[in-house]
């Protein structure tokens, strides 16, 4: 675990913070008039309770006491009334706000997605996919308890609190006092409750974030962990992280297993004041005995709610660091920045220039260095080198997933930073190496469920790719069902699909990235020949490792360390007898290992 991720993770903050509150509020503007209605709502269910033990008082006070059998009938009544009525306004108050709180989440998460999509590159690259699960999963359903049962019920629990000491000076100021003598312990048990909980929820927070983390990272590399038989290994480590998890949050809970029974202490406290208070009061007739059965109610009533505003304190305490790294991920700009005013382009012909390029992913780490060279409307361009030595760079720079630093990138002459970012990659279609396949068809995996790309467009692409052969032998044909990142399918039949996904979209400029380096030799002389087809009236640029399948290229790259060290076909390249003459000579030599070792392998002893 990474101090910088650690650190993140730790961010806590105030319980409450107004700034984060006043973002926080942008969200429920929309929905201004549920707050409305559920204020309106609180205030009344809030007016009911306490409304009560006051009628309980006139009961004994004005017809117990007097034994009038017909007005404590209509006071019992009354009482039943109050209680259904509260029943109804209870429930259109739970359902509005849980409502309202559905509605923002559901807000808050599409426009985290949305921003989420919007990053560059470099943004992943730096950040771990469970931290941003996190914030989309755990930290924006904090948000949702807040927004359901937190900030309108804070107003309930407050406008609860106000009823009852209205109530309860109406009826005897003096006996209110004795019993609020208590509040002074309270709000100093308070305070340390929240000191000491406000450092333990830093500690569920950042051992939540590294279990999360932890378990994306495993479960994806789950075949490598089987292959190494890392399994025991791996649960040690899990357990440990889980482990910290659980005791962090069983510190939590201690705090809350000490604070509510001293709440239940003073509220015992504060009933005993009233019973010595009132019962004095009684015995030398200053008080009936209505008052003092109304005060141990409401007393009761008046805890409940104390009570569940620290829990509130915890819900608030858990939203504000939630929203902190919510809006810290909202407010994060790592963009590649879109021109104010992008210029048209109305036909691509796939004229490609790079003119004295410099890139670093890093810093002053450059990747690639002074890199020239053009590309012609059509031709086909193939760049090999050792590893590292930059080649998936340049078309990571070329589709602007990456900004340079120095120099220019041309498409027909057009600087491709002046160039709309969704209209450049319109242009271009990449088939990498690690084929990704999302869940769903196949269908849905070459179309991407793009509506503009027919079933009959779907069809024709798998076919010229060779794809078609194999989907139609599938129980469901080109609707059968695609698991995770593509499971159920072989290397080379995913590979077939995303050829099939590159063409249906028909890009002016192809880029492959060792696109057959993972398939079997008869996959690759089909993927050869649908290249070919492919190829005709686009441009395209093809890195690969294994020479022999870019001799046929218009022009050959050699890159060496970020430089671009050679240029031309692949006989003059030979001819030069420079470096890539020794890639050619290396790969050469292994084939004829190669072959003389199967050759042994195969010839009978």
């Amino acid at each position: 675990m990474s101090q910088d991720y650690k650190s993140e993770d730790e961010v806590l903050g105030k319980a409450y913070d107004s700034k984060l509150m006043k973002r926080l509020l942008g969200y429920v503007k929309p929905y201004r008039n549920y707050v409305i209605l559920a204020i309106i709502l609180n205030i009344v269910v809030a007016g009911l309770g306490p409304l009560r033990p006051y009628l309980t008082k006139v009961a004994i006070d004005d017809y117990i006491r007097l034994k009038d059998y017909n007005g404590l009938m209509m006071i019992a009544g009354f009482l039943i009334a109050s209680l259904l009525f509260q029943s109804v306004i209870q429930y259109l108050l739970t359902y509005y706000t849980q409502y309202m709180g559905q509605k923002i989440i559901y807000d808050l998460r599409i426009k985290l997605f949305t921003h989420v999509q919007k990053l560059a590159l470099k943004f992943f690259d730096k950040t771990p996919i469970g931290r941003i699960v996190t914030r989309v999963t755990n930290d924006v359903e904090s948000l949702n308890e807040l927004f359901s049962s937190g900030i309108v019920m804070v107003f309930s629990d407050i406008f609860i609190i106000l009823w009852i000491l209205g109530f309860m000076f109406f009826m005897d100021w003096q006996l209110s006092l004795v019993t609020l003598s208590v509040l002074p312990l309270l709000i100093y048990g308070t305070f340390l409750f929240r000191r000491k909980v406000r450092d333990a929820y830093r500690d569920v927070r950042y051992h939540l974030a590294r279990l999360n983390s932890y378990m994306q990272e495993h479960i994806t590399g789950m075949n490598v962990v089987q292959i190494f038989n890392k399994e025991d290994a791996e649960l040690k480590r899990f357990s440990s992280i889980n482990a910290d998890y659980r005791k962090a949050n069983v510190r939590s809970v201690f705090y809350y297993a000490v604070f509510y029974p001293v709440v239940e202490i003073l509220s015992s406290l504060a009933l005993a004041l009233i019973v010595w208070y009132g019962g004095g009061e009684i015995i030398q007739n200053q008080m009936t005995i209505g008052v003092l059965f109304a005060f141990i109610q409401l007393t009761e009533m008046f805890w409940r709610p104390i009570r569940d505003l620290s829990e509130k304190y915890n819900i608030m305490q858990t939203a504000m660091a939630s929203s902190e790294r919510i809006f810290k991920l909202l407010d994060n700009e790592t963009f590649i920045p879109n021109p104010s005013e992008p210029r048209e382009m109305d036909k691509v012909r796939g004229a490609i220039e790079f003119r004295d390029v410099w890139f670093a992913y890093n810093g002053e780490d450059h990747v690639l260095k002074n890199l020239s060279f053009k590309i012609n409307p059509g031709e086909t361009v193939a760049i090999v080198g050792a590893t590292g030595a930059g080649k998936t760079s340049i078309i990571n720079i070329l589709s602007r997933f990456y900004d340079i630093q120095k120099g220019e990138i041309l498409l027909d002459g057009m600087d491709i930073r002046e160039l709309d970012k969704r209209v450049l990659r319109k242009y271009i279609s990449t088939v990498l190496q690690d084929v990704f396949l999302f869940s769903g068809t196949i269908k849905s995996n070459i179309s991407l469920n793009n509506p503009e790309i027919t079933d009959e467009k779907i069809i024709e692409a798998a076919k010229r790719v060779g794809a078609h052969r194999f989907i139609v032998e599938l129980p469901k044909k080109y609707d059968e069902e695609v698991k995770e990142k593509g499971a159920t399918l072989s290397v080379g039949q995913k590979q077939l699909l995303s050829f099939a996904r590159a063409l249906a979209y028909d890009p002016q400029i192809l880029i492959l990235d060792e696109a057959t380096s993972s398939v079997d030799t008869e996959t690759e002389i089909l993927i050869q020949k649908a290249i070919e087809k492919l190829l005709v009236n686009r441009t395209a640029i093809v890195i690969a490792h294994r020479l022999s399948t870019i001799q046929n290229a218009d022009k050959i790259l050699v890159m060496h360390k970020g430089e671009l060290r050679e240029m031309g076909n692949h006989q003059e390249l030979l001819a030069k007898r420079g470096i890539y003459y020794k890639l050619y000579q290396l790969q050469y030599k292994d084939q004829e290992v190669s072959a003389s070792h199967k050759e042994q392998v195969s010839t009978p002893k």
